[in-house]
């Protein structure tokens, strides 16, 4: 296991409902507890909701509630939180099991993720990473020392961060263009024409210095424009800030940004390489700069956009959001997050084409498609193209 160290003062007050989810990639929502009121796909709100339904696709599962333990059971991993029925899942259908806090992982579980490269990833109760379990034979030496060599390539590096500048560059023009195409708003259209010279200005780039001033412009006319995008009046946004996010926009950006940042981690994890030797990001802490680097290209097409549609479709309402006064942090609640999680997974797993396949893949397979991309040009030279997401 490799832990980041540091510390997350946040937990102290942090409302202790919790529940215990798991998502099938198509996805399917199975939990323990009785719904609320509040929407969740497939389940009568009178009645439990343990639906031991499965399909073809290889299942994410999210364990929150605190206290709750998985173990293995023959071909099965077995969830079980106190006097709640327990959950079977057949092992061969997870891919990726996220830890929310105290959560309890027997032995063989541990085993059988290892032997099956089932990515675990740790963090803590408002899903800020803490580690992941990573098996011997998903460690590639010798593409890490590639990667440390590359490191020392200032073409390699330059090429390779000026796509994936221009992939969130565009990707972010094209979501503020979907979204205003009703709306026809001035300053969302005034910002659009000036990402536009931004991304012209790509071209007579020559320095990673540059490369970063330029994504910092346009993140200086974009979230602004994003702000103005939100029809909801019960919430406001015109700034992005984080550690710790003071709004509730901003809430759910980050988590957004966190749960894409492990996916992405996952599938760096999974092809070899170490997702801590990237090209854009850089700093003197040991962090995950290659995932950094790679979600770029993502952030609007699967987190801005989702956290646009939840906002204008009034699914949050201001109360489910807490302060944590230590910080002035505000956070989803444990009932509204597990509601985050299903629309987030919803996300991950709608359509989108990509370049590389003919047929339709999900964004969680475009996200791995872009993986193997660096890969190839980490290892043969073939020029890195970011993903674009269709117009």
């Amino acid at each position: 296991m490799q832990f980041d160290t540091e510390t997350n003062e946040e937990l102290g007050t942090l409302k202790q409902e919790q529940h215990q989810i798991a998502f099938l990639h198509q996805p399917y929502l199975v939990e323990t507890d009785i719904t609320t009121d509040r929407e969740i796909d497939g389940g009568d709100k009178n009645s439990p909701l343990q639906k031991n339904i499965w399909n073809q696709e290889m299942a994410a599962i999210y364990l929150l509630e605190q206290g709750t333990s998985i173990y293995k059971d023959h071909l099965r991993f077995i969830i079980h939180v106190s006097e709640k029925p327990k959950l079977e899942i057949p092992i061969r259908e997870v891919e990726q099991i996220m830890i929310f806090g105290n959560i309890q992982l027997s032995t063989p579980v541990i085993n059988a993720c290892l032997k099956e490269k089932i990515g675990v990833l740790f963090l803590n109760q408002l899903g800020q990473y803490h580690g992941h379990l990573a098996s011997e034979e998903s460690t590639n030496i010798d593409n890490h020392l590639i990667q440390m060599q590359r490191r020392d390539d200032d073409y390699f590096q330059f090429q390779v961060s000026r796509a994936i500048v221009y992939g969130k560059l565009t990707n972010s023009k094209q979501l503020l263009i979907r979204f205003n195409r009703k709306r026809k708003m001035a300053a969302v259209d005034q910002a659009i024409y000036g990402i536009s010279k931004d991304i012209e200005s790509l071209e007579l780039v020559d320095n990673l210095d540059s490369l970063r001033g330029y994504e910092g412009i346009t993140a200086a006319r974009y979230f602004p424009a994003f702000g103005q995008l939100i029809t909801n009046p019960n919430f406001q946004f015109s700034l992005r800030n984080r550690q710790p996010p003071t709004d509730p926009i901003n809430s759910l950006l980050s988590f957004g940004y966190t749960l894409l940042l492990n996916n992405v981690m996952s599938f760096i994890v999974a092809e070899g390489l170490s997702p801590y030797i990237g090209n854009f990001h850089y700093g003197e802490r040991q962090k995950s700069y290659l995932a950094f680097d790679l979600m770029e290209e993502f952030r609007s097409v699967i987190v801005d956009s989702l956290v646009l549609k939840i906002i204008n479709n009034s699914v949050f309402k201001p109360q489910d959001f807490d302060i944590l006064h230590s910080t002035g942090g505000v956070y989803l609640n444990q009932s509204a997050r597990r509601i985050f999680l299903q629309k987030f997974e919803a996300r991950m797993n709608e359509e989108t084409s990509h370049p590389d396949l003919q047929s339709q893949v999900t964004y969680r397979h475009a996200i791995q498609l872009q993986v193997r991309r660096y890969k190839r040009c980490l290892l043969s030279g073939i020029p890195y193209t970011a993903f674009l997401r269709p117009a």
